[in-house]
C-alpha cells in the first residue's frame, strides 16, 4: 500500500492472483482485484484505475449510521399515521395520507405502479432501516451480533438502490409547484417527516462504513 493525498490511501493491485490466507476485494466499478490491507482511522482506500472509494474507516461511523436508521423508522411511522397534504379547491377540502398518495392509482390499469410506489417509498426503506438497526444496535451496546446479523446487513446493502423516498419527495414537490395556482395546498406532518427522511438518507449514505462493520462482525464470529 502506498499513501495518496492526505487522509487517503491506495492499495497495491494484485498481479499474481489470490494467495491462501490473504483477503482480496474487487473494485465495484472496474472489477480490478486488490489485496485487502488495514485502513487507518479517518483514511480511505481508492482504486488506482478509476478512483472509486473501496474502503473507509471513519470515526463514529457506526453511531451516525445507527442514529440515522433509528430516526428513519420513527419518521416513517409518523409519515404513515399523519396527514401528508391537504388540497382546497373552490371550498372543497381533500386530505391525503402517504398511503393515499402511494395508492392513488390502485383501482386503475396502472395498479402495479401504485404497488411499486408503496414498496419503494414505504416498505423497502422500512425494511432497510430495520435491518441496519438489527445489525448495529447490539454491536453498539457491546453485545455479540444478533442471529443472522450478517444476512440482515447484506440485505440492507442490497436494498439501498431501491429505497427511493427521496425520488418520491422530489416528484411531489414538482407536482405541487404545477398545481399551486389551481388549489390551496397545505403540507402536513407526514410531508415534513418524509423530507427529513431524505436528509437522513443522505447522512446515512455518507456515514455508512461497510468495511468496518463487516470487520466487527468477523471479529465477533471468530471469538
Amino acid at each position: 500500500m502506498h499513501q495518496g493525498r492526505k487522509g487517503q490511501s491506495r492499495v497495491q493491485r494484485d498481479v499474481t492472483g489470490p494467495m491462501p490466507g490473504e483477503s482480496y476485494l474487487a473494485c465495484p466499478t472496474c472489477d480490478v482485484l486488490y489485496l485487502e490491507v488495514p485502513v487507518p482511522e479517518g483514511g480511505r482506500l481508492r482504486c488506482d484505475r478509476c478512483r472509486t472509494v473501496l474502503m473507509t474507516n471513519r470515526a463514529g461511523a457506526m453511531d451516525r449510521t445507527l442514529a440515522a436508521a433509528f430516526a428513519s423508522l420513527i419518521l416513517l411511522v409518523i409519515a404513515l399515521f399523519f396527514p401528508f397534504l391537504e388540497l382546497s379547491i373552490a371550498g372543497v377540502v381533500r386530505k391525503a395520507s402517504l398511503l393515499d398518495a402511494a395508492l392513488a392509482f390502485a383501482d386503475t390499469l396502472v395498479a402495479p405502479l401504485s404497488i411499486a410506489t408503496t414498496l419503494l417509498i414505504i416498505v423497502l426503506p422500512m425494511i432497510r432501516a430495520l435491518a441496519l438497526t438489527y445489525t448495529l444496535l447490539p454491536l453498539r451496546l457491546g453485545h455479540p451480533p444478533a442471529e443472522g446479523a450478517g444476512r440482515a446487513f447484506r440485505l440492507a446493502a442490497h436494498l439501498r438502490p431501491w429505497a427511493m423516498a427521496e425520488v418520491f419527495i422530489i416528484g411531489v414537490i414538482v407536482a405541487l409547484v404545477k398545481i399551486a395556482g389551481l388549489a390551496s395546498v397545505t403540507l402536513g406532518p407526514a410531508f415534513w417527516a418524509m423530507t427529513a427522511l431524505v436528509l437522513l438518507v443522505v447522512i446515512e449514505a455518507v456515514s455508512l462504513d461497510e468495511w468496518s462493520i463487516w470487520q466487527t462482525l468477523d471479529r465477533w464470529r471468530h471469538r
